[in-house]
C-alpha cells in the first residue's frame, strides 16, 4: 500500500473511532448547559408537533434489527460507545449543535434514545478484481458503517432539533475545529445534500482533514412525528483513497420505514 493510503487510512480510523465510537448512548447521558442547548425559538414548521414523544420501549420495538437491512449488519451500540456530549468539543459556540450530532450525541433534551451500528458487508471477491493495489484495498475495505441515534421528544423538540442544525450548518459552513475524546480534527467543508424521507429531512457531507489528508463523513437527520433519526455514515475504504462515497440510503430508508 502506498505511504498516502496508509496515512489515509490512520486517519479514517481516528474519525471513525471518534464517529461512531464515542457516540453518546441512550437518554441519561449529561447534556451541555444542563439540557438547554441547542434551544431556540426557530422550529421547521409552524405546527406543533401532534406526535406523542415514544418512550424508550416503544423506541427500540421500531429501532433497526438484524435483517431489516439487506446486506447489513445491525448491532445495539453497548455501554462502551458512550461518551458525554461534555466531551465533545467546537472551537466555534454557533457550530457546538453540528459537533454533537456528527459525532452521535444527542441533540437538547431527549425524553428517550436508541442506537445501532449499522455495517455494511463488503462485495464478495471484491478484493480480486483489480491488479492495482490501492484499488484492491479500497474493494475490500469498502465497507460503511453507519451509526444510526433515534430520540423521540417532547412539545416541538424535534422540529426545533432540525431547525438548529440547519443554523448551526449555515453558520459554519466554511469549517470549524471540532475536539472529541481528546482528539483535534479540522471540518473544513458541509456540503449540503437533497435528502428525503418523513416528514422533514436534511444531509450533509462532511470533509474532515488531519495531518494534510482528506476524508469525508456522512450526516443525516430525518423527523418522523415527535423522534428523529440521526445516520453518521463513514466508509473506511473511501476514507482511505481519499474519494466520496454515497449516502447510506439502504439503512436510512429501513429506519424511517420502521418509524412511518
Amino acid at each position: 500500500m502506498r505511504p498516502t493510503a496508509i496515512r489515509r487510512t490512520a486517519v479514517a480510523a481516528t474519525v471513525m473511532s471518534l464517529a461512531l465510537l464515542t457516540a453518546a448512548c441512550g437518554s441519561d447521558a449529561a447534556d451541555k448547559d444542563g439540557g438547554d442547548k441547542g434551544k431556540t425559538d426557530g422550529a421547521s414548521s409552524a405546527k406543533p408537533a401532534a406526535a406523542k414523544a415514544l418512550t424508550a420501549a416503544e423506541l427500540e420495538k421500531v429501532s433497526l434489527a438484524q435483517g431489516d437491512v439487506k446486506g447489513h449488519k445491525v448491532s445495539k451500540a453497548g455501554p462502551q460507545d458512550a461518551v458525554s456530549a461534555d466531551d465533545v468539543n467546537v472551537d466555534k459556540a454557533a457550530c457546538e449543535v453540528f459537533g454533537d450530532a456528527l459525532m452521535g450525541a444527542k441533540s437538547g433534551s431527549p425524553a428517550a434514545s436508541t442506537q445501532r451500528k449499522v455495517i455494511s458487508e463488503p462485495k464478495k471477491g471484491a478484493d480480486q478484481d483489480s491488479d492495482d493495489l490501492d484499488e484492491a484495498f479500497k474493494a475490500a475495505f469498502d465497507i460503511t458503517t453507519t451509526l444510526t441515534t433515534l430520540s423521540s421528544y417532547e412539545g416541538k423538540g424535534a422540529e426545533e432539533s432540525l431547525a438548529n442544525l440547519r443554523t448551526a450548518a449555515t453558520g459554519c459552513a466554511s469549517g470549524f475545529t471540532l475536539t472529541a475524546g481528546g482528539t483535534k480534527q479540522k471540518i473544513v467543508k458541509l456540503a449540503e445534500e437533497q435528502v428525503k424521507g418523513g416528514e422533514d429531512a436534511v444531509g450533509w457531507t462532511v470533509t474532515i482533514e488531519s495531518e494534510g489528508d482528506k476524508t469525508t463523513m456522512k450526516l443525516v437527520q430525518v423527523r418522523q412525528g415527535a423522534t428523529v433519526a440521526s445516520f453518521t455514515a463513514l466508509n473506511l475504504g473511501a476514507a482511505a483513497s481519499g474519494d466520496g462515497f454515497e449516502m447510506p440510503t439502504a439503512v436510512i430508508d429501513a429506519q424511517v420505514a420502521k418509524l412511518a
